[in-house]
């Protein structure tokens, strides 16, 4: 290979659909690829192809699925496609895809879409394309942090059910062993026993004993987003018995 070109490679994909309707062959968009590749200074250094796959994921290409590792190990500087709709017809995958190229630093070009970055316009779409995604996320979390805004103000539970509880019908109930969590909370306050030694004691990790004797849970309250809100569940401790271990847990942490 010439060493002072850089590599390219060619995606092309046609499924059994696109050959009865359109009659576009592997053949035909890799000719048209390898032609564009070349005139752009590229050396082609392979062709993946994913022959009769459908176009609505790219979990079930096994050839995409290669491109994208040989992407991320950086084994070449640009991917050639004949159109968006060849690398995933659907928005969702296909922007996040994108985006991966992007922070791999390699140039993208799709030939029927007119879209490339190796221009100062293709380089903008790309920048537009990563905007989108961003955003998609951005609503995503909103609409997420709302819904669980929500009902937490509802008094519903929103994460799993912790320590001493289980969930039935979405509501927080106490569990079989709900019993243990006044053990805990009893044997910290009551005891000089050390937190690694507690924790070791109901099986728990360090820091799953924390979250248990620092959870407003088992007051019949919810917290979110800092704030602390009435639950409609039914609490598991008193709120004396609460404030004397956090107290005390103060001591110990500082």
């Amino acid at each position: 290979m010439t060493q002072n070109k850089p590599l390219a490679v060619i995606y092309i994909r046609v499924s059994t659909e696109d050959q009865v309707k359109h009659g576009i062959s592997l053949s035909a968009q890799e000719e048209a690829l390898r032609n564009y590749a070349v005139a752009l200074g590229y050396e082609v250094s392979r062709i993946y192809k994913d022959e009769g796959k459908s176009g609505k994921d790219i979990k079930g290409r096994p050839e995409l699925q290669q491109l994208l590792k040989d992407a991320e190990d950086k084994k070449f500087q640009a991917l050639f496609i004949y159109k968006l709709d060849r690398l995933s017809r659907s928005l969702k995958d296909l922007i996040e895809t994108i985006e991966k190229f992007k922070q791999w630093n390699v140039d993208f070009v799709s030939l029927q879409d007119k879209i490339e970055t190796t221009s100062a316009s293709g380089k903008l779409m790309f920048h537009i394309i990563s905007s989108f995604a961003e955003f998609e996320r951005n609503v995503t979390s909103e609409r997420t942090k709302f819904a669980m805004g929500k009902k937490a103000r509802d008094g519903d539970v929103i994460t799993r059910a912790p320590l001493g509880y289980k969930i039935e019908n979405k509501q927080l109930i106490p569990g079989e062993h709900s019993y243990v969590v006044q053990e805990i909370y009893q044997d910290f306050l009551n005891n000089t026993i050390s937190l690694t030694k507690l924790s070791k004691k109901y099986g728990l990790s360090v820091n799953g004993l924390k979250k248990v004797l620092t959870n407003y849970t088992y007051l019949g309250k919810i917290k979110f987003d800092g704030q602390i809100i009435q639950g409609k569940h039914q609490p598991l401790l008193s709120s004396t018995l609460f404030n004397q271990v956090q107290d005390k847990l103060k001591k110990i942490l500082g």
